[in-house]
């Protein structure tokens, strides 16, 4: 199945950030300060909408919250 096919259907990846963003006692705004990417597309990340992500981005959002990609972005269990 190609990934366009795949538009509507999850993806089977969880994004960590609330969990990571609340042990650290930073806020979505902050972050998106210290990395340089808008509320809303934290937001659409945060909230597993988001259909792809830059290398550039994982990492400047790894850095600035100094963690591994694993501990950001890990498999859902599947249904």
């Amino acid at each position: 199945m190609s990934p366009a096919e795949m538009d509507d259907e999850d993806t089977g990846i969880h994004c960590r950030l609330d969990e990571l963003l609340a042990a650290r006692g930073m806020t979505l705004t902050e972050l998106s300060t210290r990395v340089g990417v808008s509320v809303v597309n934290l937001s659409v990340l945060k909230n597993d909408r988001a259909r792809a992500i830059r290398y550039s981005t994982l990492r400047a959002i790894c850095d600035a919250l100094e963690c591994e990609v694993g501990e950001l972005l890990m498999l859902a269990p599947k249904s």
